[in-house]
């Protein structure tokens, strides 16, 4: 299956820089010695299509007796989704997964109502060190799917459509787009796909769905004559296709679908169009009421105080 052919805007091109609604500079958070950047949700956009949380981890080289501890805590209320770049994850959560999460492999955890996980540097991958750099984002479930029975999913690289030609890549992980459609269960309408351009490469971004954004993770990104550079969240408008070109080349996340069924409450790890169901969650963390982590049962993170 090839990917369109659509001729680059000429640059200024009105109508397509006017297709950018927003630019998102993530901003800095520490998630206990390992940092991370924040793109959503974001001043003024708390969602784009269902996707309400989004961080870019590394690229940070761990070495030799380092690793990612990201101890047992909570979800409400929607999908926990974890692509890697470079690097090993080990997830575990309370359904009983043990999962090693591997480049081009995707986790897919829907919390519903209630799960707990883990996430850490596997043993062999701690002594010998690693880099490691990836995405995680947060899908928010829609009001007939917040307080579904929780499960998990991991796909293999294999499992999910890989279209290229002409210096383009685009792996597909959620959704439909360009004629196939990933095999991945969801909630909602929605979009995701890991796309990689040669330098001199274009492609268009479809339009079908209402919100649409893309995340570059590398290199820079040329829209009308206008380039963007890695460690941006570009938020565009509803309507024509436009497209995206690259000199350097670039690795970037198309994501987006249609808008949700109204407003989402977010605290902590917690997400609910119900303030109560919130305030339900934090009570049943702090008496310890959701399940544990089977194999990762003597540490937890502690309900933040605010």
């Amino acid at each position: 299956m090839s990917l369109p052919n659509v001729p680059d805007p000429m640059p200024g091109d009105a109508a397509a820089a006017d297709a950018i609604d927003l630019v998102i500079v993530p901003r800095a958070r520490d998630i206990g010695g390992f940092e991370v950047r924040r793109a959503l949700p974001a001043a003024g956009k708390q969602m784009v299509g269902p996707f309400i949380f989004f961080d870019q981890f590394g690229p940070v080289l761990m070495k030799a007796g380092q690793g990612m501890d990201v101890r047992p805590h909570p979800h409400i209320g929607l999908s926990t989704v974890t692509w890697v770049y470079n690097g090993v994850i080990q997830h575990k959560d309370s359904l009983g997964f043990d999962q090693a999460i591997k480049p081009g492999e995707l986790n897919w955890m829907t919390a519903g109502r209630g799960i707990v996980h883990s996430e850490r540097t596997p043993p062999m991958e701690r002594s010998a060190g690693q880099k490691v750099f990836g995405i995680q984002s947060w899908v928010a479930l829609p009001k007939t799917h917040e307080d579904v029975a929780p499960d998990f999913e991991h796909v293999a690289d294999t499992a999910l459509p890989l279209l290229t030609d002409h210096g383009r890549s685009v792996r597909l992980i959620a959704g439909e787009m360009y004629g196939a459609r990933s095999p991945v269960r969801t909630a909602s309408d929605l979009f995701y796909a890991d796309v990689v351009l040669q330098a001199g490469a274009r492609l268009p971004l479809p339009a079908e769905h209402e919100e649409r954004g893309v995340y570059i993770a590398e290199g820079s990104l040329t829209i009308a004559g206008d380039t963007h550079e890695a460690g941006r969240l570009l938020v565009f408008k509803p309507g024509d296709e436009i497209t995206l070109g690259t000199t350097t080349g670039a690795r970037f996340m198309m994501l987006g679908g249609e808008p949700m069924d109204g407003p989402r409450y977010i605290w902590w790890n917690f997400v609910s169009s119900s303030k109560d169901r919130i305030e339900a969650a934090k009570d049943d963390w702090k008496r310890a009421r959701f399940a544990i982590v089977p194999g990762d049962d003597k540490e937890f993170i502690p309900l933040p105080d605010a």
